[in-house]
């Protein structure tokens, strides 16, 4: 290692070296990091010696840097030692000597100076200082000093752990609260996040008191990925930084010799979810053995001095309760009984119980294959399994951590830990599957197939893991995966459609006008049956629910009910009802009628007061209410005055209704909004249509506007969205040509959608606007000035107009 070695006790010397290491491209890794804390060490312990120290001094380094752990802009936590004996202003002269050199080369510091005796009853006050003790190794100066805290700090440890273990997972939750969990994150932070470095550490701590240890397999190559991680993260900044944002992930892939941002959140959420399982399995120990020690002193003295033996409940053939979870019974042979895996995990969840490590392992271990197609008993296992609602959760994690659904379902190695770059979404693609089956769970008294809605829920988007469409994709897998696992030939055709088209009902409902006959007719083409309709119904929702709080709300369910209801009446036989002008509400007409009288805008803003379930949230925002007599440029005009005023769209819906008047029917345009404040409050409806009047009058230049404001707020630097995409809908209705636009969701998208539109001569006769983060989905239904829809050539021509005009 002479190449890495300082030349010098200087700082020149010391940073020449280091920064030979740091751009050497053939050492990476742990013997980076351990030739760092070498050459680090060897820097300090030549500054310590010149500052020629009294005896009964050392130099100690801990936390990180104790574990030799360097990063390479990580913080130096370094402790002067000493016994006392010097006075206050030596000890103080011998810590500059060796602190400002540190900093003279701008490295982070964390520092102190105390006696044995100090850093004991510190470390007794300060849980991180005790932890930050345990990793202490000596550097300069005194060794015997710096073993005797050593030896003392991890008695005191060990002795003081059924006090102290529960106040760190106390500390450890506290921060997974705040920080979220790295396994599920965009942009997750790998030192504080649950299942981080820090909790790493919390489990080297546990171990050391000898009251419990962590899993040990493929703990320490976790924690090496993160480190390695972070290590090319701070080389591809230059900044002492945790966070894996989202414009640095491509740097960092490729530092790490990894192909894709994607493949690193891969890697780094497999270390997380085995840290984050060992950390349950861990502290489930440490509660067990704190309980076991609370309470067995009083059954030694009801029993009169004798051992007590632990109860154990049967729970199902082959497993058992035992100490509050779900373990193998002494007769049972995984290796004779292959659905033993399926039917514990069954056991567990039904009873809220937690499947026990060593059960996991034997039957990971032991347990033989299922035979294909599978019997009964192994398909019902999987659906009361599925069935359990949340305390599936940590069973299923049990289950995969070891290996075992990966066995059972091959096709689960593509989802597994797959990154979804949709911050709609709150989870990987393969926790979203499980808690899109917990969520169905719930609905199964709702459909009359309860088993095949959960294993739909289960499968939904196991296509995520293939190119192209996942849907396509997944309804092939779905019915491969039906039928290995027991199911006739019909159920499986019915998952496989639930598969194909559980994206149908929620798309349509809230981006096609319901109104129009070929809506209901293409959807019950696609679902065939009223049964499958029930269950299509039923997924939609779970699926929904178990993407993230903006993908579901009672708005959204009243679309969906609506649509299955009528897809309903037409699966039955019933005579679609012939297009008629929309009948508007009570609110609507009020509004509709006063619009008319006044020849002008009439507003109506207001929370809606639609009952909601507790876990459907509803979109951030209000309804607004908009009705005005039918003139050209309303649509970029109230879309331009709502990005005006900072309202962001959460969706819109527009309609033409007729209504009778003295001098014949007059038509009205009626726009409903849901609107959220950008920040601070909404403003007020007056000041709304006072702003729509003079845009439609002319007195107000909108565009110019607007340009100011989008000038004065640049986008966020590092974001690049993907570019807008116009096609035409060429079976979306007989009344007229549905032109959907996707485009990233930005202020005054709808302004620019609807101008181009007017610009192209083309009326439109009703908007359908759906916002899921920051991706716009938007459906125009446009006709000729005649009021008939559009020739092809002429539509393709309007969506490349359209697409021409978002793009510059």
């Amino acid at each position: 290692m002479e190449n890495t070695r300082a030349d010098d006790s200087g700082p020149s010397g010391y940073a020449a070296a280091r920064l030979r290491l740091l751009t050497q491209e053939a050492q990476s890794g742990p013997p980076r990091r351990a030739a760092l804390s070498r050459l680090t060490d060897d820097w300090l312990a030549a500054l310590f010696t010149a500052a020629a120290p009294a005896r009964g001094a050392a130099l100690v380094a801990v936390g990180g840097y104790g574990r030799g752990e360097l990063s390479p802009r990580s913080d130096l936590d370094l402790l002067l030692l000493h016994d006392g004996s010097a006075d206050a202003g030596t000890v103080a002269a011998l810590a500059d000597r060796v602190w400002y050199p540190v900093w003279d080369l701008g490295l982070a510091l964390d520092h102190s100076v105390r006696t044995p005796a100090e850093a004991r009853r510190t470390a007794g006050e300060d849980l991180k200082v005790q932890l930050g003790l345990l990793d202490a190794r000596h550097i300069a100066g005194d060794l015997g000093m710096v073993t005797a805290l050593r030896t003392a700090v991890l008695a005191d440890w060990r002795n003081q752990a059924p006090g102290r273990l529960p106040e760190l997972d106390a500390l450890c939750r506290e921060r997974a609260e705040r920080q979220g969990e790295l396994q599920y994150l965009l942009e997750p932070d790998l030192k504080e996040a649950r299942g981080g470095l820090r909790d790493a550490t919390a489990l080297r701590a546990v171990a050391a008191s000898w009251l419990a240890d962590a899993p040990r397999e493929g703990l320490a190559e976790a924690r090496r990925t993160l480190l390695d991680t972070r290590d090319a993260l701070h080389l591809v900044t230059g900044r002492a930084t945790d966070r894996l944002a989202l414009q640095e992930q491509a740097q960092v892939a490729g530092a790490l010799g990894l192909l894709d941002p994607d493949a690193l959140l891969r890697q780094v959420y497999e270390a997380a979810r085995t840290i984050s399982y060992a950390g349950d399995v861990t502290w489930r120990e440490v509660n067990r053995v704190l309980r076991a020690r609370s309470v067995r002193p009083r059954l030694r003295a009801l029993l009169g001095g004798g051992k007590p033996q632990p109860e154990r409940t049967p729970l199902a053939e082959g497993v058992v309760e035992m100490d509050g979870e779900a373990v193998l019974a002494r007769t049972a042979r995984p290796e004779r009984d292959p659905v033993l895996p399926l039917r514990a995990a069954a056991a567990a969840a039904e009873n809220g119980l937690p499947l026990s490590l060593h059960a996991v392992r034997r039957l990971a271990a032991t347990a033989g294959p299922l035979p294909v197609p599978w019997p009964a008993e192994a398909r019902e296992a999987l659906v009361t399994l599925l069935g359990a609602g949340e305390s599936t959760v940590p069973v299923w994690e049990a289950l995969e951590a070891e290996g075992i659904v990966t066995r059972l379902l091959p096709d689960w190695e593509r989802v597994r830990c797959r990154p979804q770059r949709n911050p709609v979404h709150t989870w990987t693609v393969d926790r979203h599957l499980v808690e899109t089956a917990v969520r169905a769970s719930a609905l199964t008294r709702r459909v009359g197939r309860p088993d095949l809605l959960l294993v739909a829920a289960l499968l939904h988007d196991i296509g995520k893991g293939w190119p192209g469409d996942h849907s396509v994709a997944g309804e092939t897998i779905a019915r491969d995966v039906a039928v290995r696992i027991g199911f006739d030939r019909a159920d499986a055709a019915v998952l496989a459609t639930l598969v194909r088209h559980h994206l149908l009902l929620v798309e349509t409902a809230t981006r096609r006008d319901l109104d129009d006959p070929a809506t209901v007719e293409s959807v019950a083409a696609a679902v065939g049956s009223p049964s499958t309709l029930e269950l299509l119904h039923a997924l939609t929702e779970a699926d929904a629910l178990a993407t993230g709080p903006a993908a579901w709300s009672s708005w959204r369910g009243s679309l969906v009910a609506d649509l299955v209801k009528r897809v309903a009446g037409a699966l039955v036989g019933e005579a679609p009802a012939a297009p008629v002008p929309t009948a508007p509400g009570a609110e609507e007409e009020r509004l509709a009628v006063e619009a008319l009288r006044t020849r002008g805008p009439v507003l109506a803003l207001h929370a809606e007061n639609a009952p909601q379930a507790d876990d459907a949230p509803e979109p951030v925002g209000v309804e607004l209410l908009i009705a005005l007599p039918d003139q050209p440029g309303v649509l970029p005009a109230v879309a331009g005055v709502l990005a005006l005023h900072r309202l962001t769209v959460r969706s819109a819906d527009l309609r033409a209704i007729e209504l009778p008047t003295e001098l014949g029917p007059g038509t009205v345009l009626v726009l409903n909004w849901r609107v959220a404040a950008e920040y601070g409050s909404l403003p007020q409806a007056a000041r709304l249509r006072a702003d729509l009047v003079r845009v439609l009058d002319g007195s107000l230049d909108l565009r110019a506007r607007l340009a100011e404001r989008e000038a004065a707020y640049p986008r966020r630097r590092g974001v690049k969205a993907p570019p807008p995409r116009v096609t035409v809908a060429a079976a979306g209705s007989t009344l007229a040509t549905v032109i959907e636009v996707r485009a990233h969701d930005a202020p005054g998208l709808l302004h620019r959608i609807g101008r181009a539109l007017e610009a192209a001569a083309v009326r439109v006769r009703s908007a359908h606007v759906s916002t899921l983060g920051a991706n716009a989905v938007d459906a125009f239904y446009v006709t000729d000035a005649a009021g008939a829809p559009l020739a092809p050539e002429d539509a393709a021509e309007v969506a490349r107009a359209l697409e021409t005009d978002l793009r510059t």
